[in-house]
Order: C-alpha cells, then structure tokens, then sequence
C-alpha cells in the first residue's frame, strides 16, 4: 500500500512538471511569434515604401541591410553579456521594447532617412534573437537541441508569415503607414506577456575569459556553419526582403499581393523547420539537407527576374521557403554542438552576428548592382551565391558518425 501511495505522488509530481514545462514551452512560443510579427508586419512594403518616398535602389539597400548591420554589431556583445549574467530574460523583453519603438519611429516619420534610422534601430531588436533560443533550449535536453530550434524556428517563421499577410492587407485596407502602426500594437502585446517567461536563474557563473572568447570564436564547426549563415542570409534579404517586392511591383502588383508573396516565401519555412532537425536530416543526414536546400534556395533565386505573372513568383518564394526552413535550423544546432553550455549563448551570438554580415551585404549589393545594371543581375548573384553554398557545405560540413 506504501509503495502504491509513493508510485502516485511520484506520477502525480512528474504530472505537474510535465504541465509546468508545456505551460513554460506555449507562452515563450506566444511571446516570440509576436515579438517577429512586431519585426516583419511592414516587411512587405517597405522596400517599395521606401522608393515611394524618394530612395534609390541603393538607399534602399541600405534600409533593408541596415537590419543586419545592427545585428552584426551587437549579437557577440548581447551574447556575451547574457552569458556573464545568466540572464536571457531581460534581452528578451528589451529586444521587444527596441522593436516597438522602432515601429512607432517609421510611422511618425516619412523620410528615408529616418526610415534608415529606425530600420535599424529594428536590427538591435532583433540581435536579442540570441537569448530567445538560448534560454528555449534550456527547456529541453541536450539530445533535443535541433528539436528545440526546429520548434522556435517554426513559431519564428509563423510570427513573421502572419505579419506579412496582416500587413498587406492592412497596407492595401488603410494605407502603407498601418503596417508600421499594427507592429507597434503586437510589440505591446508581445512585451506584457513577455514579464510571464519563465528562466532558472544561475548567480554562479563565472566570467567568461578572453582566452575562452577566442576558443569559441575559433571553433572549426562553428567558423564554417556562420560562414555558411552569411550565404543564407545575402541571398534571403537580397530578395525575399529586399527586392523581390521591388520586382513584383514591376508587374502589377498590389500591397496585399506583395504581402501574399512574402508570406508564402515564409508559410513553407514553418513546417519544414520543425520537421528539420527530428524528421529529414535523421533520415538523409545533416549534410545532404544542407547541400540540397542551398541547391533549392539557389534555383528559386533564378527564377525571379524572368517571372511575369505573380503566380510563378508565388510557387518560386515558396520552393526556396522550403529550402530556408530545412536549412537553417541545422545551421543553428550545429553551431553550438560542440560547444560547452556555458558559453553556447556567446557561440550563438557569434553565429548570429556573423550571419549579419550576409543580411547587410545582401540588399546592399544587389542595390548598387541594380543601380548600375539591371535588377536581373542581382537575383543571378543571389543564386549563384547558393550554388557555392551547397558547394562549401558538400567539401567542409562534416558527417555524421
């Protein structure tokens, strides 16, 4: 009877901390879709908006690469100093307040500019990313780390693909300037519900040292998936985020379309992220998915600047969706693999600073190309940029033993 009573409390016990951490597991899910529907609801117009406004191609490129500047400027240091404090919660909720006055900046004022300003301005909200997927990952055991980034992966992408189809339509319902109005209302939201995350605080850490910085930083797998990330991100916020829209506003089409196209490059993302790491690369292997999603990536690119018809724009963004969803999620947990726990955060900033690098070259590259060529020529950069991509990955990314 003592053993019977013992077996319960034990199971009712286990019961509670299985609710406890799925209660912990849907709100961080919650917070970090609206904290990306904050970042993306203006995404499908503002390259067009920007135009509108008087920017050139390069200006432009420069709006939309700005985003990536910030982040390759502040994920080491936010990295870095969540690791010292053991605090990921608090970048967290001050990424989220960057986000909203970001948004409420690009709406009060209406000039490139300060549009430059405040994109920026959203880049430092987004290099809080690196404490979202730390502190996500605690939740889990180690052997489910590809997991936990699959899942957060997947609520990224659908923050960010609700975001876009809201704000082409509320672009095309109320005017271009709502878009930035409606992320500033999920950015409240996002940061109320955001004091509600649950962090086991460690107030033993030690500092990390200038030798075990420069250990990390020097770390083969890492140096190889961040130099593969930086790829990635060129070619996505050369065209997904950056001209893409331009070229689908040559041919007619409207906010809300700019804001369909935008969402289906994103819609297959959430699905293929989170079956990535548990499903496709346990059976083809981390490196064949690595190869084929950049060779995929890389087709869809080409295929932009000869599309006439938005529905053929609609089927390429989603294919090279698909591509980005098995992708970088593995990226992601091969990038901190091999490393300790204790400095995965400042592993994790590096991969995500590095990687800014590609979202600022990107847009900026293709800007001044287009400037002095054509738009078409971009786009061919971008998919050559993915065949070397699936090249580097087939020579450096090591299998899995």
């Amino acid at each position: 009877m003592l053993k019977c009573i013992i077996v319960i409390i034990v199971i009712e016990r286990c019961d509670k901390k299985m609710k406890k951490n799925t209660y912990r597991v849907s709100l961080f899910c919650i917070v970090t879709g609206l904290y990306w529907f904050s970042l993306y609801t203006y995404v499908p117009i503002l390259s067009p908006y920007a135009e509108a406004l008087g920017a050139s191609h390069k200006m432009v490129g420069m709006i939309i690469g700005s985003y990536g500047f910030a982040q390759m400027l502040l994920r080491i240091p936010l990295g870095v100093m969540s690791d010292k404090m053991g605090n990921r919660k608090l970048f967290i909720i001050l990424g989220i307040v960057s986000s909203l006055v970001s948004s409420l900046g690009m709406w009060f004022f209406k000039k490139p500019a300060m549009i430059l300003l405040f994109r920026s301005l959203s880049g430092v909200a987004a290099s809080s990313w690196v404490a979202y997927t730390i502190l996500f990952s605690s939740y889990f055991e180690q052997k489910d780390t590809a997991k936990a980034l699959g899942i957060i992966n997947a609520f990224s992408a659908l923050g960010q693909m609700s975001a876009m189809l809201a704000g082409g339509y509320a672009a095309q319902r109320f005017g271009q300037e709502a878009t930035f109005l409606a992320a500033s209302i999920s950015g409240v939201i996002g940061l109320a519900i955001s004091f509600g995350i649950f962090e086991q605080r460690k107030m033993d850490r030690e500092p990390l040292t200038v030798p075990q910085l420069l250990s990390v930083a020097g770390n083969r797998d890492l140096l190889i998936v961040s130099g593969l990330a930086i790829l990635v991100q060129f070619i996505t916020f050369a065209t997904v985020y950056g001209f893409t829209p331009v070229a689908a506003k040559q041919i007619g089409a409207s906010d809300a379309q700019l804001g369909l196209l935008t969402a289906f490059s994103t819609l297959p993302t959430i699905f293929s992220s989170a079956i990535s790491g548990s499903v496709v690369a346990k059976r083809f292997g981390e490196k064949r998915v690595i190869v084929a999603s950049f060779i995929i990536i890389s087709a869809s690119c080409a295929v932009i600047p000869f599309s006439k018809d938005i529905n053929i724009l609609y089927i390429s963004q989603a294919i090279g969706g698909l591509g980005r969803g098995l992708l970088f999620p593995l990226l992601m947990s091969l990038c901190i693999k091999s490393i300790d726990s204790s400095k995965r955060a400042t592993a994790m900033g590096f991969f995500q600073a590095i990687y800014g690098l590609g979202m600022f070259m990107g847009p900026v590259i293709t800007g001044v190309i287009s400037d002095a060529a054509k738009l078409l020529w971009g786009f061919l950069v971008s998919a050559a940029t993915g065949l070397i991509g699936a090249l580097i990955s087939h020579l450096f990314v090591k299998e899995e033993p």
